[in-house]
């Protein structure tokens, strides 16, 4: 029975990614300002659609033959499990009026499979764009908690799906510039000038500024709160840093801490200034 507790196949193993999930879903239940059951229904639902992920991911590897086969009975034992929560809570949902919010799982079919058919090709790693997209369905996690903690559906909610967003696919794009920092430092015969390590920065670097522009100009034109561009001027001033001091020596795990308390920064910081 204990063979069925397997962290590796119970829980998500790319720890950076559980703030992807919780950073929009606290965005939003903040901005809703109302607690109800529905409320944990969303949350017990978004989770462990989440978590589905893993038993999910485990199961493709062992058909393929990247895992032994000996995995698949606790893989399958989790995502009954998984599954079998994710529905008992969006039966709650629909029962509590917000049926609607099942038309926002629609667009993660298609991302999820793509990443399974990675799986399959052992080609899932460093996929940066399948990321970016893939936070983006996480994303809307923000509006439908915001939706429920106002009881009703308003269009004004997909800001919150739009700027937490940004927000990740941002992190994500400094996360590969650190890590792609920390392998060239590794390699003494690619040592880099100043000039070199600016240029390797550039995308990570034109993110973030983007968000910032793009944030102050809808608070400037009042479509949103006018000081929501401070969480992501700290994001791009991180940005800076970074690129400035390249991860030259650092380990995964410090860059992942430090990816971390910025998204930590940030979320507190936009929960605080979206009134």
């Amino acid at each position: 029975m204990k063979d069925y507790f397997k962290k590796q196949i119970a829980l998500p193993q790319d720890h950076g990614s559980w703030v992807f999930i919780l950073s929009p879903l606290l965005v939003g239940i903040f901005a809703g300002k109302t607690l109800s059951v529905a409320t944990l229904y969303l949350i017990i639902a978004t989770m462990s659609a989440f978590m589905l992920r893993q038993p999910v991911t485990v199961t493709v590897k062992a058909l393929s033959g990247r895992r032994p086969k000996t995995d698949l009975p606790a893989a399958w034992f989790w995502v009954l499990v998984y599954g079998a929560i994710a529905t008992a809570a969006l039966i709650g949902l629909i029962l509590s009026g917000f049926g609607y919010l099942i038309y926002l799982a629609i667009p993660g079919a298609p991302v999820f499979a793509w990443h399974l058919w990675l799986v399959s090709q052992r080609a899932e790693r460093r996929q940066a764009g399948i990321e970016v997209i893939a936070t983006g369905v996480l994303s809307l996690s923000a509006p439908a908690a915001y939706w429920v903690g106002i009881g009703e559906y308003d269009p004004y909610g997909w800001w919150l799906m739009v700027f937490t967003w940004l927000q990740s696919a941002a992190s994500i794009v400094y996360a590969y510039l650190r890590l792609e920092q920390r392998e060239i430092g590794q390699n003494q015969a690619a040592a880099k000038s100043r000039s070199d390590w600016l240029r390797l920065g550039r995308r990570a670097f034109f993110y973030t500024f983007f968000n910032v522009l793009f944030s102050s100009l809808m608070g400037i034109l009042n479509f949103v709160p006018s000081l929501i561009f401070i969480p992501f001027l700290a994001q791009w001033l991180e940005a800076v840093w970074g690129i400035y001091h390249p991860a030259v020596g650092w380990k995964p795990t410090k860059i992942g801490i430090r990816q971390l308390m910025v998204s930590i920064i940030w979320t507190v910081l936009f929960i605080l200034l979206w009134r």
